[in-house]
């Protein structure tokens, strides 16, 4: 991969990882702030609860995606990004626009998805 693709998603990777920080950080602030009244109805109070849960969940999901733009990132640093972890061989531009921090070509995980769906995963 040319230099020039590499600084575009180095760029892209650093921009969602600062997004993916920043909501993080307004979540922390809104659910720790003081401010919260307690609700003396239980229905308001499970309604935020779940709420509260719902957003966990997802900030959860985006912990997860910040650890694999941070790799990512390393692997841009190492020289072996787009580069297929099983395979060895390039992973195309396309997919890696579509998914900037994958680790598998299409075919590779194309056939990873076949055995996990033969196996019932």
């Amino acid at each position: 991969m040319d230099k020039e693709s590499l600084e575009f998603f180095r760029s892209l990777l650093h921009e969602r990882l600062e997004e993916l920080i920043g909501q993080a950080e307004v979540t922390r602030s809104t659910m720790t702030g003081a401010g919260a009244a307690p609700f003396p109805d239980p229905t308001d109070r499970a309604t935020l609860e779940t709420d509260r849960n719902f957003t966990l969940r997802i900030r959860d999901r985006e912990r997860k995606l910040i650890a694999k733009i941070r790799e990512a990132i390393e692997r841009i640093e190492d020289g072996t990004y787009g580069i297929c972890e099983i395979c060895g061989g390039d992973i195309s531009e396309k997919r890696l626009r579509a998914r900037p921090v994958t680790t598998m070509c299409i075919a590779c995980k194309s056939r990873m998805e076949a055995i996990e769906r033969a196996k019932g995963v």
